[in-house]
């Protein structure tokens, strides 16, 4: 039976009612990271721990992915490819996170304006599965 899976194991809680990004946070400077990762880039110690990020942000900068990506690591329909906006949300005073948006529309997309972190389906596998992956999504005032 077919069923949802995440993209990649480790990068957020899934399967949960309340999915969240994981990142990890350094024990020595508390700089916070994302992905999580073993060593902190910052201070270069090697005493992090996982994160659960926070879920709402402010939309850093932002772009149009205009072309399907190189495949692999792609692996989405090139055949009926669709843009899609690409960005980095900063997560409220913890970290910037490179991240597929759920619009591709300009003049919706505005640098500063609020985020809520999605989950979406990337592609289906070659087992039947739908392979879900994160976005950011503007928040409807």
């Amino acid at each position: 039976m077919a069923e949802q899976v995440a993209i990649e194991e480790g990068l957020f809680t899934w399967p949960s009612d309340d999915p969240r990004l994981l990142g990890s946070q350094c024990q020595d400077c508390g700089a916070i990271i994302f992905p999580m990762q073993s060593g902190c880039p910052r201070c270069a110690s090697d005493d992090t721990k996982p994160k659960e990020l926070g879920t709402r942000g402010k939309l850093w900068t932002w772009t149009i992915q205009g072309y399907p990506p190189k495949s692999p690591p792609y692996a989405g329909d090139v055949e009926n490819f669709e843009p899609f906006g690409v960005g980095y949300v900063e997560i409220h005073d913890e970290v910037k996170v490179e991240t597929r948006l759920t619009t591709a529309d300009k003049d919706i997309l505005k640098i500063g304006m609020e985020m809520e972190l999605k989950f979406i389906p990337a592609y289906t596998d070659d087992d039947g599965n739908e392979v879900m992956t994160f976005a950011f999504s503007p928040v409807d005032e």
